[in-house]
Formats: C-alpha cells, sequence, structure tokens
C-alpha cells in the first residue's frame, strides 16, 4: 500500500510535534516502514555510542554474548512490538493511533497475572474495563471510516507490547539493572533483525528506489522523491527515540508513576488535537469519548496502583514499630538489670 502524496505536510509543522506525527509524517510518504525503523534504531545505536565516549552515563556500555542470548526473548519481543506499532501508524489516522492500541493496559495486567501471578485488585480490574470500553467505543462507534488491517496490527502491537513488559522486568537483572544498558542492547541488537525482515516484506525496490532520489515503484508518474523527508524523519525520530528510552524511566524515578502518567496523558490528548492541524484529521464524537475514556481508565490505574503500593509501604513499616520497640524496651530492661547488680 503506498500512502498517499498528497498527505504529506511540510517539514515546517512536522517539526514542531510528538514522535507519533514525526512517523506518521514520513509513513505517509514511504512504504518503507520496517526500514525507516531500522534507520532510527542505528541512529540511536549511534547516539549511545557517542554519550558512551563522552562519559555522559554512570554506566559504560558493554557486550557481552551470554547477556546478548539472555535478552534474545525482549529483542524479538521488541521488534515484533516496534513493527506492528509502525504499520498500525501507517493504516490510521494519527489522532487514532492512540485508540488503535489502546488494550496495552488490560493486556499488560493480563500478562504480569499470567506470567508474573499478580493477582490484579478490583480498583484495577475496573480500570482495565474502562480502557477496554473506550477501545470499543472507538472501534465501533467512531463516524469515520476506520481500517481494519489498522486496528488489526493496534491490536496485536498492544499484546506484544504488553508481553514485552513482563519480560524486561525479567531482563534487567542479565543488565544488573540498568535501564541504560536494557535500552542500549535493545536498539544494539533489534536494527540488525529488522533489515532482513524489510527484504522479507518487499520493501527492496521502495528502499533502492529512495537512496537512489527516485519515485517509489508505485508512486504516481512523475512524483518527486521523498528522499529528503525520509532522512530528515529518520534523522528526527532517531533522536527522539533515543532520548525517550533514557527519559521514561527517568521520568518515574525522579516525578512519580502519577506524574508521570498525567504528563502522558497530556500528550495523548495534545496529539489528537496537533492530528487535526497537521493532517487535517476529521475527530468525531465517538473518537473523543473514547480517547477520553481510554486516558481517564489509564490514569485511575495508576492512581489505583499508587495507593496500593504506598498501602504495602505503611503495613510494612506499621508492622516494623512494635519489632523495634520491643528491641528497645529488652535493651533498657537490660541496662536496667545491669545497673542494679
Amino acid at each position: 500500500m503506498a500512502p498517499d502524496a498528497s498527505q504529506e505536510e511540510p517539514p515546517s509543522k512536522a517539526l514542531v510535534v510528538c514522535p507519533t506525527h514525526l512517523n506518521k509524517w514520513v509513513l505517509n510518504t514511504t512504504s518503507a516502514a520496517l526500514f525507516f525503523l531500522f534507520i532510527q534504531l542505528l541512529i540511536a545505536v549511534v547516539l549511545f555510542g557517542i554519550t558512551d565516549m563522552l562519559h555522559l552515563f554512570q554506566d559504560r556500555l558493554t557486550f557481552n554474548l551470554t547477556t546478548c542470548k539472555g535478552l534474545l526473548p525482549m529483542v524479538v519481543l521488541n521488534v515484533l512490538g516496534l513493527s506492528f506499532s509502525a504499520y498500525t501508524l501507517e493504516y490510521v489516522d494519527a489522532s487514532f493511533y492512540q485508540v488503535a492500541r489502546g488494550l496495552v493496559l488490560p493486556f499488560t495486567v493480563a500478562a504480569s497475572y499470567v506470567m508474573l501471578h499478580t493477582r490484579p485488585s478490583l480498583g484495577i480490574l475496573a480500570s482495565c474495563a474502562f480502557v477496554t470500553a473506550g477501545f470499543f467505543c472507538g472501534v465501533l462507534l467512531d463516524g469515520t471510516p476506520l481500517s481494519l488491517i489498522g486496528i488489526t496490527f493496534g491490536v496485536a502491537s498492544s499484546s506484544i507490547t504488553a508481553i514485552a513488559t513482563v519480560v524486561i522486568k525479567r531482563s534487567l537483572p542479565l543488565v544488573d539493572g540498568s535501564s541504560i544498558l536494557l535500552a542500549w542492547y535493545a536498539n544494539l541488537l533489534s536494527a540488525p533483525v529488522l533489515l532482513p525482515l524489510a527484504l522479507l516484506a518487499g520493501e527492496g525496490p521502495t528502499v533502492v528506489a529512495l537512496l537512489s532520489g527516485s519515485p517509489a515503484p508505485d508512486a504516481p508518474a512523475g512524483a518527486p522523491s521523498q528522499l529528503l523527508t525520509f532522512l530528515w524523519g529518520s534523522l528526527i525520530t532517531g533522536a527522539v527515540g533515543f532520548l525517550m528510552s533514557i527519559a521514561g524511566p527517568l521520568s518515574i524515578k525522579v516525578t512519580s508513576p502519577i506524574s508521570h502518567m498525567i504528563s502522558s496523558a497530556v500528550r495523548g490528548v495534545a496529539s489528537s488535537v496537533l492530528a487535526l492541524w497537521l493532517f487535517h484529521d476529521v475527530i468525531s464524537a465517538g473518537r473523543v469519548a473514547s480517547i477520553s475514556v481510554v486516558l481517564g481508565g489509564s490514569i485511575y490505574y495508576t492512581w489505583v496502583k499508587n495507593r496500593e503500593t504506598e498501602a504495602a509501604k505503611a503495613g510494612a513499616a506499621y508492622e516494623q514499630v512494635p519489632m523495634d520497640d520491643l528491641e528497645n524496651g529488652k535493651q533498657d530492661e537490660e541496662v536496667e538489670s545491669h545497673d542494679e547488680s
């Protein structure tokens, strides 16, 4: 499927928005989605190397074959998740992308229950129900034409992302708990996998035409080359992807999960609004309701999870107080007994 060249927006607009819009801007001009991902990861790997040479990270980058073998499941899931996400964005509007991938939260809770035996509370189940309802509200009640292929890719991407979240948690001990090293290995090992996948997906002729400055094979006669758009988009999204792989964990660590989720929700709303300006997306009442319910359910989940975490910490602290008092009391009794003697 060749994207409609008429949908391309000028760089002056696309450069001021989020990575989703930047990716959509490039995917509107080329059907080489997997090759686009490969270039993004390659740029991120180069930036990791530069920052390591400048000693900007406390954790130094390493390469260990044993670690690579242990991270293989995570790499496979990362490649699949990125690929399905790219195809989702290629087939759906930028404003609908968040809805198409709206089942990440319910799938993550389900994967945690199956793989980590983490039993969800009623509050968490209620938030998952809200998010699921928001997804079906967008799919069934949206008044604009939707791509069934795009929705299918979105659901597949959500399920892969959910499983990958659990696998990443299990993979952290392999890199001594370093999120920087985990991001480094994920980019380094995923990039060479995407290149042969792009060729197997039939992107070879499109890539050759793109790099040679010629129109895509399925482009209309006389269509201009999209090489400049592709290069600019790849450079910017690769750099932004590198920063996000670092900023995500830091955001949660420096602020709080609730602050991180609220900021994500604000970005999601802004993303849909900006899609009106950039791509002239039609946002129906059903889509607005869907986005609102998905974001609301996600925020409610984070609030519930935070309350449960704080309650667990308070319970642990409460249990330690009597033990400390008993130990202090025992020491006082021993001192008094010693004084009397």
